[in-house]
Formats: C-alpha cells, sequence, structure tokens
C-alpha cells in the first residue's frame, strides 16, 4: 500500500534546505512498492523524481509530478576469501554509516570516502570520490529498475560507464532506479593507505604510523572535511558546488605558468585536474554573501543558504562566479548537484 501525499514540503529532504513543494509524494522501502509507483505516475502521466538524501540536489522550484523517495535498507557480506570480500546494500543506507560499518569488519578501500553526505543509490550516479579514491576502484556491480524495460537489471562495473562524477546512470536521468550496490573490498592489511593528496598526506605523516590502518586515514579525512566543510545541519550546503575542471596537458601547463601555485592533478587518460575551489578562493569569492545566500567562508567551493533562499538565489550566485571565473581562467565551470523543479518568474 502506498501512502500518497500531497503538496509536500521539500525542505527537510534536501541539504541546501530550500522549502518547496513535490506535487505529489510516496516513500517506498521495496522493489514492489516502487514499481506500484512508478505505474500510479505512468497511469497519471505525473513526470518522476527520484530522491535519495537529497544532499547533492538543487530545487529550483516546486516540482511537479510524482517525487519518489527510496528507503531500501539493508546490508551484508555476501562472499569472503583471504585477499577480498564482497558486501552487499540496499540503496537507502547512509553512505557514513556504510562506510563505518565496512571499518567495523577490519575492511578497507571506503576509509578515504569517509563523511560524503548521502545515500549509497546516489553514490555510483556521482560516482563519488574524495582523497584520490572514486566508488569505481571498489564497486563490482549493482541492481537497478530499469524503467524503458520494466524489471530488474545487473550491471558491472564496466557496464556503468564510469568517469569523474559521471556515469551511465547520470547520462540517462530518469532510466535507471539504483536499488542495491556490491562492492569489492579488502582486507586492512593487504590494503596500502591512499594518502597522496596534499592535506591528508601531512595528517597522515604526523601519525608516525608505517603500517596500513584504514580506521585512521578515516578519522583523518572526517576532521579534514569537518574542518573545512560546514555541517548542513548548522549551515546548510550542498558539498562542493562545482566539478574541478580537467583541461588538456598544454592548457593546464599555460595556467601553471601564470598561476604557479595552481594544484594540479594528472589523470590517467593523459588530462589533468584543476582545483576549483581553489580557482574561486583566488578570484576573491571566499566568504563573500548576497542576501539570503554565500560562499562559505573556509572552502570556496561550497555555497551556502544563510536562512530563506530559493533555488533560483543560488544559480544567481553560481552564474556569477561561472562567469568570473571563464574571464579569469578561460575555464568553465560546470554545477555539481542535480538541479529539479520548475524556475519561476
Amino acid at each position: 500500500m502506498l501512502n500518497l501525499r500531497h503538496q509536500v514540503s521539500l525542505r527537510a529532504c534536501n541539504s541546501l534546505a530550500i522549502d518547496e513543494l513535490a506535487e505529489h509524494w510516496v516513500e517506498v522501502d521495496s522493489v514492489p512498492q516502487l514499481q506500484a509507483a512508478l505505474a500510479l505516475a505512468a497511469q497519471n502521466n505525473w513526470p518522476v523524481t527520484l530522491l535519495g538524501g537529497g544532499s547533492n540536489l538543487l530545487i529550483c522550484g516546486p516540482v511537479s509530478g510524482l517525487v519518489i523517495r527510496l528507503s531500501l535498507r539493508g546490508r551484508r557480506v555476501l562472499q569472503r576469501t583471504p585477499s577480498e570480500v564482497l558486501i552487499e546494500a540496499e540503496a537507502g543506507e547512509n553512505w557514513h554509516q556504510l562506510v563505518n560499518w565496512t571499518l567495523d569488519l577490519g575492511l578497507a578501500g571506503l576509509e578515504n570516502l569517509s563523511l560524503i553526505p548521502g545515500t549509497l543509490g546516489a553514490a555510483p550516479v556521482q560516482n563519488i570520490g574524495a582523497y584520490g579514491v572514486e566508488l569505481e576502484q571498489c564497486l563490482h556491480s549493482l541492481d537497478a529498475y530499469d524503467r524503458t524495460q520494466g524489471k530488474v537489471v545487473t550491471l558491472q562495473a564496466a557496464e556503468c560507464q564510469f568517469a569523474y562524477r559521471d556515469s551511465l546512470f547520470k547520462r540517462s536521468p530518469g532510466r535507471y532506479v539504483i536499488l542495491r550496490v556490491r562492492l569489492r573490498l579488502w582486507p586492512q592489511r593487504l590494503a596500502p593507505v591512499q594518502v597522496d593528496y596534499a592535506p591528508l598526506a601531512r595528517a597522515w605523516a604526523a601519525t608516525g604510523l608505517n603500517q596500513p590502518d584504514a580506521r585512521v586515514v578515516s578519522e583523518l579525512v572526517c576532521q579534514i572535511r569537518r574542518s573545512r566543510l560546514p555541517d548542513p545541519a548548522v549551515l546548510p550546503n550542498a558539498g562542493s558546488f562545482f566539478h574541478n575542471p580537467i583541461v588538456d596537458r598544454t592548457q593546464a601547463a599555460a595556467l601553471q605558468a601564470q598561476y604557479p601555485d595552481l594544484p594540479c592533478y594528472p589523470q590517467a587518460d593523459g588530462r589533468v585536474k584543476l582545483a576549483a575551489g581553489w580557482l574561486i578562493d583566488q578570484a576573491g569569492w571566499k566568504g563573500h554573501r548576497d542576501g539570503p545566500v554565500g560562499v562559505h567562508a573556509e572552502q570556496a567551493l561550497v555555497l551556502v543558504n544563510h536562512g530563506g533562499a530559493k533555488g533560483q538565489d543560488i544559480l544567481r550566485l553560481a552564474g556569477q562566479i561561472q562567469a568570473d571565473i571563464l574571464q579569469r581562467y578561460g575555464l568553465r565551470l560546470q554545477i555539481e548537484p542535480q538541479q529539479v523543479g520548475t524556475v519561476q518568474g
């Protein structure tokens, strides 16, 4: 039985605390409920918006049609060998709680991704990453409901077409509803720590440890994130608001010759990832405020809602930053959060 509701405020369902209404709303905790909700939407010609934790979401106005919140729960160990462990968890599981659960099992692989907000189901869409690790490095396979075929399908990691903050699911919006994910992890003693990024490398060096310790890396990552990123419960935000631009080596070299302190990260395909936060900071936007919205005082990559902001307010500030960075550096910053709802006015 579906508990269908109407004209429901979404303020508590997005970490930017944008207060807009969902025309119709339902929460599902099983595949049959999901199928029933999708069938109801089809019968009424309602557009469908899928909602997880709402931590990577920008609500630009009222959301028409049916908003479906996925609340599938459960996690388990599927297979264990001396060299690796395969785990499975449902899409509604909180990501950070899942990371802590794997650490409690003595497993490594997810520690650099600690404290990333949101749910497991959203993680493959963005191919979440932090401190030199991306989800695709651990993802084994997943189950998703394919709305085009009307059935549950299993996709292996290679079929998910992962790239930097990108995936098949992002390029085919609305087609797949991720139901559960399987991750390949490793016993801690067999997994070297990944501490190449400067802030994490410095923090790790200060511990004096030489042996792999995923729990320590996780704690260091949490400390760094808490020192740099505002708690959405205190100051609403959607985390990193812009993608780090990836450019060819020639453009990166030219920019670094002009700006020697510009952080550059070589990629496996020969291109170079640049630090968007550094660019925005150097352009003078850190701490900027425009009415109810602003740029965080400690992390220029984070846009915040000081209270009562609408999605249009966030978009206006983001557009100003994009235009400035394009003029200064010749780089087009792309907005990271998913945008839903109808822009008003």
